[in-house]
């Protein structure tokens, strides 16, 4: 069945402001044209700095931003919330609709995904892209699929980051919203004894178990399709969570159960402008050991409140 692509044109400048919008709109990945900084971007990426005259041509006004929906999904709705949002933003756009089979919109996707080196130990590697060194780091291949989590957005990126510096040898990881599976492979290749996946959406699930075939961690993961933390039982040493903040409320709100004294957990997906709402909402039980933020997005990591502080 065809899938609906949404673009949305707006200013180069409200580009942040706008993906930030776009992210609420579906549980999976979306990808941005926005060719403002082109040089110096693809010098930080692709590591190179001879660029294709065609992507020199690019407007650097502009910005495109695409959104995939399922056939299963409306876009209509999507298209609604969009239009809704950008207004009470102050955002000029233009949206534009046009139906794609899924091969079609993963191959355009697929275009603007180079390997990319996360903290000090990880490469997240796409497996399309065959040039690539990995200067000594751990390799992570990913075949995100349509699946949220490539590494390339600011809320993963975090994530991975307080996953290098928390995952330690033998960990019991619990990744909750675990999409394309980035989190959960890559805590098992920095050490981690166990993870277990969850996520609502079932291609997110399937995607997630194919990357930790791919990464040759199959044996230690297990990925479950259900909401939350719902399906799951005992504590673990690490959670994830890199899910909206509406959906960290919820979670945070019975959190405890699966943790113990020394549980990380790992929240991240929270725009500042619901920082406070999120912060508000965890229990009194826990405290935040760290903050972690790039470009509006925040990463918070917390571990329960010991019986002598």
């Amino acid at each position: 069945m065809d899938w609906t692509e949404i673009i949305a044109e707006v200013d180069a400048k409200d580009t942040e402001r706008a993906e930030n919008i776009a992210v609420m709109t579906v549980p999976y990945g979306i990808y941005i044209e926005d060719y403002s900084s082109l040089e110096e971007e693809v010098l930080e990426i692709a590591k190179i700095d001879l660029i294709d005259e065609e992507l020199l041509a690019k407007n650097r006004e502009t910005a495109r931003i695409h959104i995939y929906i399922s056939p299963e999904d409306n876009p209509a709705e999507a298209t609604a919330f969009l239009e809704e949002r950008f207004r009470a933003e102050n955002i000029n756009f233009k949206i534009l609709t046009d139906k794609c089979d899924v091969e079609a919109c993963l191959d355009n996707w697929k275009k603007y995904f180079y390997p990319i080196e996360i903290g000090e130990k990880l490469l997240v590697r796409p497996v399309w892209r065959e040039d690539y060194d990995p200067k000594g780091r751990t390799v992570l291949h990913l075949e995100p699929g349509i699946a949220f989590g490539t590494g390339t957005h600011e809320t993963t990126r975090l994530c991975l980051e307080a996953l290098e510096k928390y995952v330690s040898d033998g960990a019991a990881v619990l990744d909750v919203g675990c999409g394309s599976g980035i989190l959960a492979v890559a805590s098992l290749l920095l050490g981690a004894k166990s993870a277990i996946g969850i996520d609502i959406d079932e291609l997110a699930v399937k995607s997630s178990i194919e990357n930790a075939e791919r990464n040759g961690v199959s044996d230690r993961y297990t990925a479950i399709h259900g909401n939350l933390a719902d399906e799951v039982t005992g504590t673990y040493d690490i959670i994830t969570a890199n899910i909206v903040a509406d959906a960290i409320i919820m979670l945070s709100g019975d959190i405890e159960k699966h943790m113990h004294k020394d549980t990380v957990y790992i929240m991240s997906g929270i725009i500042d402008s619901r920082l406070e709402d999120v912060l508000s909402a965890l229990p009194k039980t826990l405290k935040i050991i760290e903050t972690r933020t790039d470009k509006g997005w925040y990463c918070l990591a917390a571990k329960l409140i010991s019986d002598t502080e």
